[in-house]
């Protein structure tokens, strides 16, 4: 038996690049469109009812977000982490009242747009 001269790593590496080359190039650049669901595509999806949830004047729990949807608690957290702070980029504010934890967008006098403020001291 022959063996080849590329090793198994190596044919790999180069099936990975001539695949990954071809891709970039069938993609124009600058075409990249990201959907974001609970912004204007389904009124009654569950991510809308949340963010409506988290609209309104007292806010919501996340036992009123888990009875609405349907979802169990973790989803109810990761939604909130994943969806609304880091895909929507809304402002999710928190507070405790009566040692029960309220979720709010936009805290009170904010619209959610709020910048972040820097941490670094000045030099």
């Amino acid at each position: 038996m022959l063996k080849s001269a590329k090793s198994k790593s190596a044919k790999k590496r180069s099936a990975m690049s001539f695949s990954a080359t071809t891709a970039s190039a069938a993609k124009p650049e600058g075409s990249t469109l990201v959907k974001v669901k609970g912004q204007g595509d389904d009124p009654g999806s569950k991510q809308s009812q949340v963010i409506a949830l988290l609209q309104s004047p007292s806010g919501a729990t996340i036992a009123a977000m888990m009875k609405a949807t349907g979802w169990q608690q973790h989803s109810v957290r990761g939604f909130l982490a994943g969806v609304v702070r880091k895909r929507i980029k809304l402002k999710l504010a928190s507070k405790k009242v009566d040692g029960e934890r309220i979720y709010q967008i936009g805290g009170p006098g904010g619209d959610g747009s709020g910048a972040r403020q820097s941490k670094r001291r000045p030099s």
